[in-house]
């Protein structure tokens, strides 16, 4: 069995998780893919979902039916940063803004984020969609 690989930004599962045959195991993300993969999941879990960790997520889904107005749109956001700086300690978040898209129901959310140890800055969209079930012809 070869060994775990080592990376002072951690290594993680894939989420969702997938296994492997050859070699047998989990299939596993590294370094930046990792940091980059953990904010998805910390955006997507609702506050509580989680039995052993209650305070771990974001909690986006009372925002769900909010009109898109400025108010909802600054405490969505408001929201996700402080998700972030929270549950996230290796990243700074650098800026964050939020594009309304009205046809669609969708609030896309930018988050412009660094790696604090090795000063990378990446990018992260976020779609929520704040009309749930939406039915959109074309």
């Amino acid at each position: 069995m070869k060994p775990l690989e080592q990376s002072f930004l951690g290594t993680g599962w894939s989420f969702p998780p997938t296994f492997r045959r050859d070699p047998v195991g989990v299939e596993m993300l590294h370094n930046e893919e990792d940091v980059h993969s953990s904010i998805g999941i910390i955006l997507a879990t609702i506050t509580g979902e989680r039995i052993m960790l209650p305070s771990f997520g974001c909690n986006l889904q009372p925002h769900v039916f909010d009109p898109m107005n400025v108010p909802a749109i600054a405490m969505i956001e408001k929201i996700v940063r402080e998700a972030l700086i929270f549950h996230e300690p290796r990243i700074i978040v650098k800026g964050l803004n939020s594009l309304p898209n009205q046809e669609m129901g969708m609030l896309e959310i930018n988050i412009e984020y660094e790696i604090i140890t090795t000063n990378t800055r990446y990018n992260y969209v976020f779609p929520f969609y704040m009309n749930e079930a939406t039915n959109i012809e074309k």
